[in-house]
């Protein structure tokens, strides 16, 4: 009998002058990056807690402290590998994954089938198993002031 559960991750940083845009795993031209102990990819990093959320395995600061020098600057494809890794070990298959994010600005859709490549690579899953959406506040609060960008990921994973 296959066993199945889900997972819902969220993740939200700070944009910054002087910080490179992270979203997905690639670099995404902008004035302003996200603020984090590591590269700050929201998507990456809600992902992560959906996944490890859904394995009952806690959450991304539990494995990843920010307290911890060796993931200072950290690259957060990095931490999806090492999260898909430990699925894996404790034998979970992700099944799909459905991600929004919320910006006002870079607008995200030329960049969403290079994320989605980026992220079926990451976790040895078919590109059509990643879905990602965009999305503004439009204008509202911390996003639509544009001080920060948040992500929202849902996960299914099977054994």
């Amino acid at each position: 009998m296959t066993k199945i559960r889900v997972g819902l991750g969220y993740d939200v940083h700070k944009l910054v002058e002087g910080r490179k845009l992270w979203l997905g795993g690639i670099s995404i031209e902008n004035a302003k990056g996200l603020l984090g102990h590591s590269d700050a990819d929201v998507l990456i990093h809600a992902i992560c807690d959906a996944l490890l959320g859904a394995a009952n395995l806690r959450d991304i600061g539990y494995h990843f402290p920010d307290t911890d020098i060796e993931y200072k600057n950290i690259d957060s494809k990095i931490l999806l590998r090492k999260t898909t890794e430990l699925l894996h070990k404790t034998g979970w298959h992700i099944g799909n994954i459905d991600a929004t994010i919320c910006a006002e600005h870079p607008k995200l859709n030329p960049h969403i089938e290079k994320m989605k490549e980026t992220l079926a690579s990451l976790m040895d899953i078919d590109i059509s198993d990643v879905s990602l959406k965009a999305t503004t506040t439009e204008k509202l609060g911390f996003t639509g002031r544009e001080e920060g960008i948040s992500t929202y990921a849902v996960v299914l994973i099977e054994k």
